[in-house]
C-alpha cells in the first residue's frame, strides 16, 4: 500500500542517482519510478526479465512505477517520428531505430514488472496549436484504450499490477475535459495529467491542473508527471493531485543546493564554510543527524562525490517529509490555512 499524497524518488535507469536502495528505504521513499523508454535501450528489458525484473535488478522491494517514453516523445522530437501506430525513433546512444506502440510499451514495462505501468502517450509543446493538441489528444486517447486491451488480455491488469492513463490537452481547457472523461470512461485504476511543465509560466502550468483533475475520478489516484518545487506540490495537492515525481531534489543536490523551510539555499556560498549547524534543523535523517553544512560545503567544493550522495539524501527526505506533513494535515483537516502559511514562510524565507 503506498500513502498519498506520494512524492516518487526518480531512478530512470534502474537507480536513484547517488543513492543506494538502503537510502531510500531510510528516508522513507514507498514508491520510485523507472523509465521504459531508457531502460529498453539500457540494458535492455530481456534481460532485465532474464535477471529476475527490475526490483530484483536494481535491489529494490517497493513499488515501481515506469513512464511509458511519452516524455521522450516530447523531450527528443528530434529523433522521433509520430504515427498512428506508435513513435520510430532513432536512440539518442547510438542511432539505432527502435520503435514504441501499445504493443512495445506494455510488453517492455511487463518484461520490468512494473507495479504501475503508464500507458503510451503523444505529449504536446508548448506553445502549441489547438488542432494539432486535438489530434495527440485523439490518439493518446486511442493508445490508451489498446495499452488497457493489451494488459488484461496479457494477465498484466488482474495480477495485482496497475496501468495509470494520461490526460494532456495543453492549455486548452476544453480537450483537457474532454481527455479526462474519455479516459475515465475506461476505468483505468489510476490516472496521470501529462503535459504539464513543458516549458510553460507556472500559473499556467497550474490552470491545466485545475483543469484537467475535476474530471478524473475521485476514488483513483491522479499523478501529475514530471514535477515540481515544494511550493508547486502543495499547491497541486490542493487541486486534488496524489502523486508526484520530479529529478528536482537529486539534481541540484549534486550542484550543492540544499532545500529547507526557508527555501533553497546555495551551500556553495562563503558564508556556508564555518557554519556548524544541519541543513535543517531536526530533520530526521542521516545527512542532517551527522553532518554541517560546513562539511557539506567542503565536500562540493572539493568535488567529493560524497557530497551529491549526502545532499540527495537530504533533499529526497525534504520531499517526502513535505508529502508527510501534508497527509498529517489533510486527515486533520486543516491542510488549506496549512499549506498556504507553509508556502507563504518558504517564499518569504528565500
Amino acid at each position: 500500500m503506498v500513502e498519498t499524497p506520494i512524492f516518487m524518488p526518480v531512478g530512470t535507469q534502474g537507480t536513484v542517482k547517488a543513492l543506494t536502495p538502503v537510502h531510500l528505504r531510510e528516508i522513507g521513499a514507498q514508491i520510485i519510478l523507472g523509465n521504459t523508454y531508457h531502460l529498453n535501450l539500457r540494458p535492455g528489458s530481456d534481460l532485465v526479465r532474464d535477471l529476475g525484473g527490475l526490483h530484483r535488478f536494481m535491489g529494490w522491494s517497493g513499488p515501481i512505477l515506469t513512464d511509458s517514453g511519452g516524455f521522450q516523445v516530447f523531450s527528443l522530437s528530434k529523433l522521433r517520428e509520430i504515427g498512428d501506430a506508435g513513435v520510430s525513433f532513432q536512440s539518442h546512444l547510438d542511432g539505432a531505430r527502435l520503435f514504441l506502440g501499445p504493443k512495445e510499451v506494455m510488453g517492455v514495462q511487463a518484461n520490468l514488472g512494473s507495479d504501475v505501468a503508464m500507458v503510451l502517450d503523444e505529449c504536446p509543446p508548448w506553445p502549441v496549436d489547438r488542432d494539432a493538441c486535438a489530434v495527440a489528444c485523439a490518439r493518446s486517447l486511442r493508445w490508451a484504450r489498446q495499452c488497457r486491451e493489451i494488459a488484461v488480455e496479457s494477465g498484466f491488469l488482474g495480477s495485482g499490477r496497475h496501468v495509470f492513463a494520461i490526460a494532456q490537452g495543453s492549455t486548452y481547457d476544453d480537450l483537457r475535459r474532454e481527455a479526462a472523461e474519455g479516459l475515465s470512461a475506461l476505468d483505468f485504476p489510476g490516472y496521470a495529467v501529462g503535459g504539464v511543465s513543458v516549458g510553460e509560466p507556472e500559473p499556467e502550468m497550474l490552470k491545466q491542473v485545475a483543469a484537467t483533475t475535476p474530471y478524473l475520478p475521485k476514488d483513483k489516484p491522479r499523478y501529475t508527471m514530471g514535477l515540481g518545487t515544494p511550493p508547486q506540490i502543495l499547491k497541486m495537492i490542493a487541486l486534488g493531485v496524489d502523486m508526484f515525481d520530479c529529478v528536482l531534489p537529486s539534481r541540484v543536490a549534486r550542484n550543492g543546493l540544499a532545500f529547507t523551510n526557508e527555501g533553497p539555499v546555495n551551500l556553495r556560498n562563503e558564508r556556508f564554510r564555518t557554519d556548524p549547524r544541519p541543513v535543517v534543523e531536526g530533520l530526521d535523517n542521516y545527512t542532517c543527524k551527522n553532518f554541517s553544512r560546513a562539511y557539506l560545503r567542503h565536500l562540493i567544493t572539493a568535488g567529493e562525490m560524497l557530497g551529491g550522495t549526502l545532499l540527495t539524501i537530504h533533499n529526497l527526505h525534504f520531499f517526502l517529509d513535505l508529502v508527510r506533513q501534508a497527509r498529517e494535515h489533510i486527515e486533520a483537516g486543516d491542510f488549506g490555512a496549512w499549506h498556504l502559511a507553509w508556502i507563504r514562510h518558504y517564499e518569504q524565507g528565500s
